[in-house]
């Protein structure tokens, strides 16, 4: 990874280059790559270490109680491992984190990291931030899960991965991988999409999807 990098993760907010690369040159205790499809660390696990993916991307997913996969978010580079539960009383990883591609972290110490908050006010405003953007997105997660109405759901993305200057997006989570996002199995999700576009509200190319009609959409 180059150094310059960092300054697209959010917790390097309003930070110059060369506070990135003292940063790294302080901290970094290991480089860790893994390949596509291995799980980094699992639901459970003890947190020890923070670790920064630099490089690709990762879904996170937990198992329901009746056995199905649910799929928490993407995140990639660069972005750090379940930074609010750090420092939790339980800090315990709260879901699997799985590679979608070939990935790398760098592994930061749990105590280099507080040090380097103590120490430097920019950093502790940004860890903080990125905590609490989180708790509303995991807010938000929550109650789009409580909905009854799969289509409900699926318009709310749609609506929220589109603007009225941009209609359409790529998707890059496969139709199993979508059904996992919003908990239901992936022939519910296919009936979904397969009613939308037959009322010429959304069409689908492969991993492209258009949204022909909005003000439909957000009537849903």
């Amino acid at each position: 990874m180059n150094k310059r990098d960092l300054a697209i993760c959010p917790l390097f907010n309003n930070m110059s280059n060369e506070e990135h690369d003292a940063f790294l040159e302080r901290n970094v205790k290991a480089k860790i790559s893994f390949r596509k499809g291995e799980t980094v660390v699992r639901q459970g696990e003890v947190i020890n270490y923070l670790y920064l993916l630099v490089e690709g991307v990762v879904r996170t997913q937990m198992i329901t109680q009746e056995g199905n996969v649910l799929e928490i978010e993407l995140l990639e580079a660069v972005m750090p491992l379940a930074p609010a539960f750090i420092f939790a009383n339980n800090n315990k990883y709260p879901v699997d984190v799985v590679t979608m591609e070939p990935c790398t972290f760098l592994k930061i110490a749990k105590s280099d990291w507080l040090n380097e908050m103590v120490h430097n006010e920019k950093l502790m405003i940004n860890f903080l931030t990125l905590n609490s953007n989180m708790a509303v997105f995991l807010s938000m997660k929550l109650q789009m899960i409580s909905l009854k109405s799969l289509k409900y759901k699926l318009a709310i993305f749609l609506l929220e991965k589109t603007t009225p200057e941009k209609n359409y997006f790529i998707l890059k989570r496969t139709r199993t991988q979508l059904s996992e996002y919003f908990g239901v199995q992936r022939p519910s999700l296919a009936r979904i999409i397969k009613e939308l576009e037959d009322e010429g509200i959304i069409k689908t190319e492969g991993r492209v999807v258009t949204v022909l009609d909005r003000n439909k959409l957000a009537k849903i």
